[in-house]
Formats: structure tokens, sequence, C-alpha cells
């Protein structure tokens, strides 16, 4: 029997649908592990396919697709170390979410998934079987247990495999990033260690898909809850790792252990990783946004080049009379810092036709919001007339306090493909615009420096549609608004909370009443990355039609 276990840990990036791709990845890694004399290569859950697959999962042609690929994958690699890969499994009637193990040409065991989440990003009891609670599966006469991903937040199915002989827990997962969430993750695996006297490998995928973000991260502890060695996070990695036999089970021998970046360039990595793989694999490979001179077009911008390189990006500047010369400024300014192409397509004239194609039916009529939103509109129309053209993807830039207010035009503003900073409060974009300015990265493609002027951070926010407007004229103060907002989205407090946290009853059920007549404008808006547990989608799913208001 030998002292030694070698395992290869493949902290990937799968394309979301793209089966070839995916088991191309897994060869290459294979491959590797041949050349390295691993025992088992192991890859996050779901790898064949993707995550979160969502009601594609559902699709008898894929899930065929997906076995067949698999299958070939153990012929294709069949004179090496097992693979351990995540793919659905269909049984009589019954979809699983399972991991397969690969050896000699064969799939020799199948680990289906027990414990199914249902909350927030995740709907796996509407799309899968709960399978039952399994044992382990050997590998050159080591006994491996994997509870895949949510089965390692619980106790059993890791005591399960434990008292049914495993020696080494691999937990596959594909988890995706929310601000602190490594934390809980280890507080989880610690405790699955501790409970079973056993090592653990936890394997985490990488890379976006639409909203999500997988962070990696992936890490081995040892018995007691020791950590033997961490990948770093965001970045694909191969890492393949010793075990030895002891007189008191198998140790993992330590290995580098990366360090975490701090939450706030951990949730700016997350914004600019998000783009980067949505355009990547989305195939397109350029976007432009609309430049006005603040704040969030502003950090929009430095997240696109940051992503895609300066070559890559389009800023235009659409000014209208009521532009400011200080916006006008700040736009070429951080355009000329960045670096990017930057154009100017004045509004002047179009918005002049639009007003006189709707003065008989507006005669008599004060001008008001209507006028204003045409401005907006009228620049979502040529940035899409420019997107069409060149075949630009267009980013729209509004924060998670317009977003959730709606002080945001649909089908003008809120025109486009992603949102960067869809999850993003008003005040942590100025505190992320100002890390930005002190922080340079290898994996920022932009320049370092203060990219984004001090100017544009300092200056009073403004939708700039009327003689001097200030976004305070028709919201609270973003400090007030962003506090209540994350009381009553975030942590669903009630009225009544927020006003003993110190808010006026009056502002907080303005806010309130905004919060859910703007329904229909998230509704319709772009995807964008997510940053909290909290985020506007899949995350927080509220009906349009909507008469209750909290009467605390």
């Amino acid at each position: 029997m030998a002292d030694t276990f070698r395992l290869t840990m493949a902290q990937a990036n799968p394309t979301m649908g793209d089966l070839d791709g995916n088991a191309a990845k897994v060869r290459a890694v294979w491959t590797e592990a041949k050349a390295a004399s691993s025992d088992l290569v192991v890859f996050p859950e779901m790898f064949i396919v993707g995550y979160n697959a969502q009601d594609l999962i559902m699709k008898p042609a894929l899930q065929i697709a997906a076995l067949e690929a698999i299958k070939q994958l153990a012929v294709d690699c069949a004179d090496g170390p097992t693979i351990a890969v995540g793919g659905p499994c269909v049984k009589g009637s019954e979809l699983y979410n399972a991991y397969f193990i690969l050896r000699g040409g064969q799939v020799v065991h199948r680990q289906l998934k027990h414990h199914l989440p249902n909350y927030t990003v995740f709907d796996e009891q509407r799309l899968f079987s709960s399978g039952p609670l399994g044992g382990p599966y050997n590998v050159n006469d080591v006994r491996i247990g994997s509870p895949i991903c949510e089965d390692a937040w619980f106790e059993d199915v890791s005591e399960t495999m434990q008292e049914a002989g495993a020696e080494i827990l691999v937990v596959p997962n594909g988890s995706p990033y929310y601000r602190d969430k490594f934390d809980r993750r280890m507080v989880h695996m610690v405790a699955r260690v501790i409970e079973t006297g056993l090592p653990l490998v936890y394997l985490n995928m990488v890379g976006g898909q639409d909203d999500q973000v997988f962070d990696g991260g992936s890490f081995v502890l040892n018995p007691g809850g020791e950590l033997a060695m961490q990948l770093p996070v965001f970045d694909e990695a191969i890492a393949h790792v010793e075990f030895t036999r002891t007189d008191f089970g198998w140790r993992c021998c330590e290995d580098h252990k990366a360090v975490m970046p701090a939450g706030e360039e951990q949730d700016y990595r997350v914004s600019v990783e998000a783009l980067r793989d949505y355009m990547r694999k989305t195939s397109f490979k350029k976007v432009l946004l609309g430049l006005s001179g603040g704040i969030d077009s502003a950090l929009v911008a430095t997240i696109a080049v940051d992503a895609m390189g300066a070559e890559n990006v389009r800023c235009v500047m659409l000014p209208s009379e009521y532009t400011s010369a200080e916006s006008l400024s700040d736009a070429k300014d951080i355009a000329r810092r960045l670096g990017v192409r930057y154009d100017t397509v004045p509004i002047a004239a179009g918005r002049a036709a639009i007003t006189s194609t709707l003065a008989p039916l507006f005669e008599g009529m004060e001008p008001g919001l209507a006028e204003e939103n045409i401005q907006s509109r009228l620049r979502g129309l040529l940035l899409m007339a420019i997107s069409n053209k060149f075949n630009e993807m267009l980013l729209t830039t509004g924060n998670k306090s317009e977003v959730a207010v709606g002080y945001s035009t649909i089908y003008g503003d809120m025109a486009g493909g992603y949102n960067p900073i869809k999850d993003m409060y008003k005040t942590r974009v100025f505190e992320t615009s100002r890390w930005r300015n002190h922080v340079h990265r290898d994996w920022m493609k932009g320049p370092a420096g203060a990219v984004i002027p001090v100017s544009i951070i300092d200056k009073p926010p403004s939708a700039e549609l009327r003689p001097n407007q200030k976004d305070e004229d028709s919201l609270p103060p973003y400090e007030v608004l962003d506090a209540i907002l994350k009381m009553l989205v975030d942590e669903e407090r009630s009225v009544a909370e927020c006003v003993a946290g110190g808010f006026e009853r009056e502002t907080v059920k303005r806010v309130e009443n905004l919060l859910y007549i703007s329904e229909y404008k998230r509704f319709q808006s772009a995807p964008g990355v997510r940053l909290s547990k909290k985020a506007f989608w899949m995350d927080r799913r509220y009906p349009i039609v909507n008469r209750f208001r909290d009467p605390s």
C-alpha cells in the first residue's frame, strides 16, 4: 500500500454550454497531471456544462451531449490518472447534479448531490432531484469521499462518507462570489474536518457567468483544520498536491498559501472579471459607453479599460445645452488619462427635431420630465446606433442606488448590454474610484495612477437634464439614501426598524415607494455583476404589480 498520494487540483474557468471546449480543458489538465505522476485530477462542480446553467440543464439534448462528452473523456484519458468531473446525470425520470469518476476508459462511480441549495441565485430543488447519502470511491487504494458543494455545508454527507471508510474528502464547488463569502466557506470546511478527522480539498471554479463570478480561492485543510495550501482568488490555476500517510491518517504536505486581497479589491476585481468574461464568452471584442463627466460613467470606463484594454473601449460625450463646461472638460480629461477613443456627438439638433415633432401634441403644456427624458432617450438611441454600426457592446452605467429607486430613464440611459456597477451603491462608487486612483495590480489592463480626475469625484452628482440640476433635488443625500436602501433591500428591514435607526419616517416611506414602483424598470434593465447577497435579479425577485407598503 503506497504511503503517498498525488492529487491535481484544476481551478478552472468553464464556458457555459461549450462542452467541447470544457472537455478540452479537462484533457489539457489531465495531460499535465499525468506528467506529474498524479493519481487523481479533480475539477469543479458541473464543469463539463458550466455553472449555474439554470433551465438549460433541463434540456434533454444537453443532458445527452454532456454524458457523451464525459464518456469520451473516459476513453481518451484511459491510461493515466483518474478524473473527477462534474456534470448532469439522468436516472430514469430523475435529473441529478453529479460528480463522475473516470478511470480505465469507463465511468466507474457517480456521486449524486444530496443537499440542493434553493436560495439567493440557486434553484437546484427546482432543477434536480436529491441523491442519496453516498459512500467513497477508490483511487489507487485510497478511498475518496466527494460531498458536492452544498453537501459540505452540512454534517451528514461528510460524516456518512467518513463512516463508510473515506480517507480524504474532495469537495467540488461552483460557489459564486459575494463580499466576505470566503470566510463563511472556511468556517464550514473547518467544521467538516474537525467532525470527520479527515483532510479536505476544497476546489472552486473561477470565471464569470452572466451576473455571477466564481472566485476560486481553492484550498486544502489538514486534520485539525490547519491550512496546508491555498490557491489565489480569481485566477485559473493548476496545483499538484502531495498527501502522505501517517499513523493518524493522510496529511497534505505544506505548499504555497496565496494571500487574500482586501474586500474593496475583490469587489473591483469581480467587476473587471465579470465584464471581461462576459465579453469573451459572448464573443464581443469592444465596448462603448456614454461618458458624461460624472462619477458613474468614469468608473465604468475605468473598469472597461482594466478589463478589455484601452484600444477596445470607445467613450462618447453627448452634450446638450445643459451639459456644464466642467463635465465636458472632465470627460475629455478621463478619456485622455485612460487612453481610450473619445468621440463627441452633440444632441441639440436631434432634440430640437424631436421637440418640434411633438410640439402639436404638447401644445399648451408646461415642459417637464417628458422633455428631460427625451435627452436621455436620444442619447440611448445614438449610442445604440454606434453599437450596431461598429459591433461594440454598449455598457450602461447606473449604480445600485439609482437602479433601486428608478433614478434612470428606461430606453434611455438604461440602454445597454451589461452594467459593471449595477450592484454597487453610489457611496461605494465614490470609495471604489478613490481606491482605484491609489492602487494598481497586474490584472488591470489600464494605466496606474489617478485615472479618475479628482474634480469628477468631488463635484455634486447631476443628471444635467435641466439648468442647475442636482441629484439631491430629487433624492435624499446618497449617504442617507444608501443607508436606508441597505436596510430595506440587503437586510429586508421594516420601515419601523429604519426609523429606529435614526431616519425620518417620511424619507423612509418615500424611498420604500420608489423602490417598489421601480420594479418594472429593473425587469428591463441590463444584467450586471453581483457583488452582494441581495443583487437585483436572481437574489431579489419581487412582483412588478404590488400594492403592499409596510404599515409600520
